[in-house]
């Protein structure tokens, strides 16, 4: 797996590499809502769910959605970052590849 290539180019729009912690928080809050819930809940009442946007926000977390970045847009801004940091060809090459590389990964 570890030349596996990412097959469609979404990315979060944040710098946060994970939303583990937010998810993990996220359900724990969740859970003991649904738990409060049912210990407050008469013998033959009926349970109501409650909702996700009850107990958070997708905006919230550190990941603010996803983001389309297209193939071919991600070779010009390759392109423009390696002209920015160095004039020396081969340089600039090798950096446009390091970072398609990167952003291609999954």
């Amino acid at each position: 797996m570890s030349r596996s290539r990412r097959k469609t180019p979404i990315f979060g729009i944040a710098n946060a590499p994970s939303e583990a912690d937010d998810k993990r928080l996220w359900h724990k809050r969740w859970r003991s809502r649904e738990r409060d819930q049912l210990a407050s809940l008469p013998p033959d009442g009926d349970p109501l769910p409650v909702h996700r946007h009850s107990v958070s926000s997708t905006w919230d977390m550190a990941k603010d959605g996803k983001h389309w970045f297209d193939p071919y847009r991600q070779r010009a801004v390759a392109e423009s970052i390696a002209a920015r940091r160095t004039k020396l060809k081969p340089e600039r090459l090798a950096l446009q590849a390091r970072l398609l590389a990167k952003w291609r990964a999954k």
